[in-house]
């Protein structure tokens, strides 16, 4: 889980890197416009929907309330019948005398409606008056009923039955009628004496379910049904169905539910259930509403809901692609601007416009940029000067060096007479200083290189009585590109000093200058003992200073280097290659400059 995360956090941070400043604008925006929208939508939806629940409820429970007026109605009416033939018949008859045919006749007539039949039973079950129908049934036990005994056991009491069917009388009609019935235990007066018995009023259960069924919960699919105080069912608009066992209701729960409103899932389905409880006989109203049917009322809400969200979505997205584009064209122009310079363009105008922190930002970056473009002028005629300065210093650190050597040579050759040759080397100076002069410029071809150093040479093999032999070789064409002066007199007079002292005739330096791709290479080779490997790498240190002696300081090497990479760079300089006993190979490299790419750092140099 933590490795994906990672991918996911990963994967945004390179599209927030990718993106532009719009795009991510635009989609920060959106996002959190979109989700207060939508967070907002659902809260109000959610909030509508607990009502609306609680409008159900409160729906199902003023039904509920309805029909148990409507039931507490009717079984009043059974009671008020109950009531007046108990205490304005039974009582007031001695049966010993008289009978209670006549006036229960005249009661079931004037009740007819809601009556099915009126009975009057002794302790022990025997019939005693009954209307409209008399003889009983051959096999019928009244005292064995369950109304008989739950009315023995309640003396005072009114019990009120389930649902059943009529089956006490003989029907000359052969109907079966479906009845309630009322019971309650009486006293029975016969030839003074008291005596107990039963009491029963047969309420058409039409009656009870007529009132049910007209009560309507929901216009989608709600019921009501009706239950005792053990949960047995005295009503329900599919009872026939539950007694044959093809379905199933949840009645025993509901008992147990006191009056409210409750949600409840049965059937494999969320339904709410609202319970009402019908006074004295302790029958429960219980009205089931589907969730189902409750969130259909939602339907159009909810489309609703949906076209506002995806309107409002659309709108946001053109309005803040519009805004995002206000801000980032002007950060966008900047960002032009700012890679123009960087990429040379030194008259660049920054566009300033927009908000204002963006336009101040413009005035900021362009008041900056004209500020270091004149730093940047100030700092390279600064290094312009220092460089200059520095290979000044260089320049006379080489000359005197050289010149201190060839005249103390001149002044060798003059004090034992050899006039001539002193003669020939003073030529040859007045050359080699011409040519080290070359006007003023440090830029000079390689040919005038190359025959500066034949003068230095010419002299030093006069000095050195021929103890070497020396070549100088150019490749067509390398002759006629250009270098930095001085620059392969100082190695030679390495190589003669360190290489040659010793010759005995047999020494030979070679100069060869040759192309190789975009550079000139011109390598210096002696024949002599050859150098190991911890002083070549400190003949370039400029931190290495060797003790001063007959034969120089052995500043001449680095100064040379120093020079070429000052003035063409970093890549460019001397490299040394020696062997002790196998001589010694140092190799100048310097970029290959015409005339026209010389010619700035000529400019650079010029005095």
């Amino acid at each position: 889980m933590g490795r994906f995360f990672g991918s996911v956090v990963g994967r945004w941070r390179e599209f927030y890197r990718r993106s532009s400043i719009q795009m991510i604008l635009s989609l920060s925006f959106t996002a959190v416009a979109v989700t207060g929208m939508v967070f907002l939508g659902l809260t109000l939806f959610l909030r509508f929907s607990a009502s609306n629940n609680a409008q159900a409820a409160k729906t199902s429970q003023r039904v509920l309330a309805q029909v148990n007026l409507n039931l507490d109605a009717y079984l009043r009416s059974m009671m008020r019948v109950s009531d007046a033939m108990y205490y304005r018949v039974i009582k007031n008859t001695d049966l010993a005398a008289d009978s209670l045919d006549d006036r229960m006749s005249l009661l079931y007539e004037s009740n007819r409606d809601m009556l099915v039949s009126i009975a009057v039973f002794s302790q022990g079950g025997k019939l005693v008056s009954a209307a409209p129908l008399a003889p009983l049934k051959k096999d019928a036990a009244p005292q064995r009923q369950d109304w008989f005994i739950a009315a023995a056991g309640k003396i005072e009491n009114l019990h009120f039955s389930t649902p059943h069917v009529q089956n006490l009388f003989e029907d000359p009609d052969y109907r079966y009628r479906w009845v309630v019935s009322l019971s309650r235990q009486v006293e029975l007066t016969r030839a003074g004496a008291i005596e107990g018995g039963v009491l029963l009023v047969d309420m058409s259960f039409g009656g009870i379910e007529q009132i049910c069924k007209d009560a309507e919960l929901s216009a989608s699919g709600g019921y009501l049904y009706l239950i005792d105080g053990d949960g047995e069912i005295i009503y329900h608009p599919r009872q026939q169905l539950i007694y044959a066992g093809l379905l199933q209701e949840n009645n025993l729960a509901a008992a147990a539910y006191e009056d409210g409103s409750y949600e409840e899932t049965f059937g494999g389905g969320r339904r709410q259930v609202t319970v009402k409880t019908v006074g004295y006989t302790g029958w429960k109203l219980v009205g089931v509403v589907p969730a189902d049917n409750i969130w259909d009322n939602y339907g159009q809400l909810l489309l609703f809901f949906l076209f506002v969200v995806l309107f409002s979505v659309f709108l946001l997205i053109f309005v803040n692609l519009h805004l995002s584009e206000r801000i980032s064209v002007p950060i966008k122009a900047l960002d032009r601007s700012v890679k123009k310079l960087e990429a040379g363009c030194e008259l660049e105008e920054f566009e300033v416009g927009g908000p204002y922190e963006i336009e101040h930002l413009g005035h900021s970056i362009r008041s900056m940029v004209s500020t270091l473009r004149h730093l940047m002028d100030d700092i390279i005629e600064q290094e312009t000067q220092k460089r200059r300065s520095e290979l000044d210093v260089l320049q006379a650190q080489i000359n005197p060096h050289f010149l201190y050597n060839t005249l103390d040579s001149v002044v060798w050759m003059t004090e034992n007479g050899r006039t001539d040759e002193a003669i020939l080397m003073v030529t040859s100076l007045a050359r080699f200083f011409r040519i080290s002069l070359s006007r003023g410029s440090n830029i000079i071809p390689i040919a005038d290189e190359l025959e500066h150093a034949r003068h230095y040479l010419t002299i030093q093999k006069m000095r050195y009585k021929n103890k070497f032999s020396a070549s100088i070789e150019a490749e067509d064409g390398v002759e006629a590109l250009y270098t930095i002066k001085l620059i392969v007199q100082p190695i030679l007079e390495n190589a003669i000093y360190h290489g040659m002292a010793y010759a005995d005739g047999d020494g030979k330096i070679t100069v060869h200058a040759f192309r190789e791709g975009g550079d000139v290479v011109i390598d210096v080779t002696d024949n002599g003992p050859g150098m190991p490997a911890g002083t070549v790498a400190r003949l370039l240190d400029p931190a290495y200073t060797a003790a001063p002696g007959p034969k120089g300081s052995g500043i001449g090497l680095r100064n040379v280097h120093q020079r070429i990479r000052l003035t063409f760079g970093g890549g460019y300089g001397l490299s040394i290659h020696s062997e002790p006993d196998a001589g010694t190979r140092v190799r100048v490299r310097l970029p290959a400059l015409d005339g026209a790419a010389a010619a700035p750092y000529r400019k650079e140099v010029a005095p």
